[in-house]
């Protein structure tokens, strides 16, 4: 792919703990490699582009979860650039709004976009809140990634649906896939969707996770070594496991 097309979604709205900069670093590692690369910003009332590549959602409080839902909702564009095969990769409340059912502000269950086979409930247990350490699900050369979880609601994937990875510390999903053998999975990936409790943003702590999305979109990526974001991975990486 020589030309490359990111959509920020409502980061306004979803950039509470600093998920907006996983598309920095997306620019920055597509160009790096020689890719030409055009961020698109959406901002609430923006009408949501269909030809994008990759679509990104970050973490924000219930309030604007369910604006920035009802929006997606009514739009349509987000839907349709995935049965069109984009990727998504979607971050705390933006990851339970790619699900089928999430609570509102009142915790009752309400529909989601219904881009991937989750449902997610609150329960009445301590909020989440602290350092995440996830073994990947996949095919990445580090397979242990680090992120910040700060969250209330717990999310069940639904049948023969993967998780981003197994938790390795940390509360994660908070329940087990129907068919899941590891009673702690985090996050999801089906296909092109990605969805995931780890802040950081995700991407400055996990270069290798940035890669994963980006060559969803792309295919195969040149090889780049970025020695300050693999040093710092590989701090948080060192630190948690102790």
């Amino acid at each position: 792919m020589s030309n490359l097309t990111i959509v920020r979604l409502y980061h306004d709205l979803l950039g509470t703990y600093g998920d907006q900069g996983n598309a920095e670093i997306l620019v920055h590692r597509a160009r790096a490699r020689g890719i030409l690369t055009t961020l698109v910003e959406v901002t609430p009332g923006d009408s949501v582009p269909t030809q994008g590549d990759i679509y990104l959602l970050g973490g924000g409080e219930d309030g604007p979860q369910t604006v920035a839902l009802d929006m997606l909702l009514k739009d349509g564009g987000l839907n349709k650039a995935v049965d069109t095969g984009a990727t998504v990769f979607a971050v705390c409340a933006g990851f339970q709004l790619i699900g089928a059912t999430l609570p509102n502000t009142q915790g009752l269950p309400i529909d989601g976009l219904g881009l991937v086979d989750i449902e997610t409930v609150y329960r009445d247990v301590p909020r989440s809140v602290g350092e995440l350490v996830v073994r990947f699900h996949g095919d990445i050369e580090e397979a242990i990634l680090t992120g910040f979880e700060n969250h209330q609601g717990h999310t069940r994937l639904g049948h023969n649906v993967a998780p981003l990875g197994w938790v390795v510390s940390g509360t994660g999903n908070g329940l087990p896939g129907l068919d899941a053998d590891c009673v702690r999975p985090e996050g999801v990936l089906q296909g092109k969707v990605f969805g995931t409790y780890m802040h950081g943003p995700a991407f400055a702590r996990n270069p290798q996770l940035a890669d994963r999305v980006l060559e969803s979109a792309t295919g195969a990526l040149a090889d780049y070594t970025d020695e300050f974001a693999e040093a710092f991975a590989a701090e948080r990486r060192k630190t948690l496991l102790g």
